[in-house]
């Protein structure tokens, strides 16, 4: 939604992107990358009671599939063998997947492109026709700022998870959604007690406090939250399926030259997350798999409302030391901590849903460490 990416950053999404199909990825259907007529193939439309049936039922729609995260949900799915179609909101990103030489002409299923914006729902209905579920996982990104993101882009967000909603309501072959939110829209609080035994979990039932976000600037949490009520609320009460995953900052390979503008705006705050225990990693590979899973357990309604997902706790100061250095921001986590390095964490964050849903449903697992060296 709205992505603007210097050319550097969007240069080595090219590089990344072609050295991923190159690799070939696990799966055949890289070949087959090409763009979609629009409207009029994989027409799978609702039916009462249930999903859509034969090959239309794999058929899903994903806006963002060449950031960071989105790229890697998209990778996930043809693995899992659905057929994708790739939401790209400027021709800018269209000419540079052509210039990749990414779309084959012998039909074979892979990945399909449709121009859309999503701040227009008529080109939202457009893009979505014809598929099952939607996979909404582009987001506001300025390289310009400083931060990253800014007051005017949160609304933006908001403004674009509604509309990115009703089309899907609208879009009759859509009976599920999954949303890509971040851990950003469950911790953000005040007013918490600072005397307990026992830290404050955080779940999926935490929100962020809009006006604490807002008082504090912190826009790009104040953008996830604002977005992912909005998706909520224009949800509520209707015949859609909506799914939303609050991953903490992604990591994994490449990230700090495919993922640094918005890491630095998630890292908004970050010292207060760290002295709390509320900084978290999320490799970029759980994030995709856990999109996948979430949206395979919603046919038979096992999955349902928010997943928070996480990899690793910071809790050493040299750790985000380490995060610093590689996003090229200004050192003194160490320092910052000072004399309540000792100090028990007041909240503890918790993943127990997600983790029964991926050891129930996962096809591969996830048991290895990510290190701190989080390239």
């Amino acid at each position: 939604m709205g992505v603007l990416r210097s050319t550097q950053s969007l240069q080595a999404e090219v590089d990344e992107l072609r050295a991923a199909l190159l690799a070939g990825g696990g799966h055949e259907a890289a070949g087959g990358w090409r763009r979609s007529a629009g409207r009029g193939h994989a027409d799978a439309k609702r039916a009462p009671g249930g999903d859509a049936g034969g090959a239309a039922a794999r058929a899903v729609c994903v806006t963002g599939g060449i950031s960071f995260v989105g790229f890697a949900v998209v990778d996930r799915l043809l693995r899992h063998g659905y057929t994708v179609r790739l939401a790209l909101e400027t021709q800018e990103d269209m000419d540079k997947l052509r210039e990749m030489e990414m779309f084959g002409e012998d039909g074979r299923d892979g990945v399909w492109t449709v121009m859309a914006n999503v701040m227009d729902p008529e080109s939202l209905h457009r893009a979505f026709d014809g598929c099952a579920g939607v996979f909404h996982a582009s987001a506001f990104v300025d390289p310009g700022g400083v931060s990253g993101y800014t007051k005017h882009m949160a609304t933006l967000e908001a403004q674009a998870a509604e509309r990115v909603i009703e089309a899907c309501v609208r879009t009759e072959s859509v009976r599920k959604c999954v949303f890509t939110s971040s851990l950003l829209a469950c911790v953000w609080r005040q007013n918490y007690p600072h005397d307990r035994r026992y830290p404050t979990i955080i779940d999926e039932s935490c929100w962020s406090d809009e006006s604490f976000c807002r008082d504090n600037k912190l826009w790009f949490a104040l953008g996830k939250t604002a977005a992912e009520k909005a998706a909520w609320r224009a949800a509520r009460g209707r015949d859609l399926k909506l799914v939303t995953i609050c991953p903490a900052l992604v990591t994994g390979p490449g990230f700090r030259r495919r993922n640094s503008t918005a890491s630095i705006a998630y890292l908004k705050g970050a010292r207060a997350m760290l002295a709390d225990g509320l900084l978290a990693t999320a490799n970029v590979e759980t994030v995709a798999e856990a999109h996948v899973l979430a949206y395979e357990a919603m046919g038979d309604n096992t999955a349902g409302g928010r997943y928070i997902c996480y990899d690793h706790v910071v809790k050493r100061p040299e750790e985000f030391a380490e995060l610093e250095r590689q996003l090229g921001l200004p050192g003194g986590a160490a320092a910052a901590q000072g004399s309540d390095d000792d100090r028990p964490a007041r909240f503890e964050l918790c993943k127990r849903k997600l983790s029964r849903l991926m050891s129930s449903r996962r096809r591969c697992t996830y048991d290895t460490y990510y290190s701190v060296a989080f390239d």
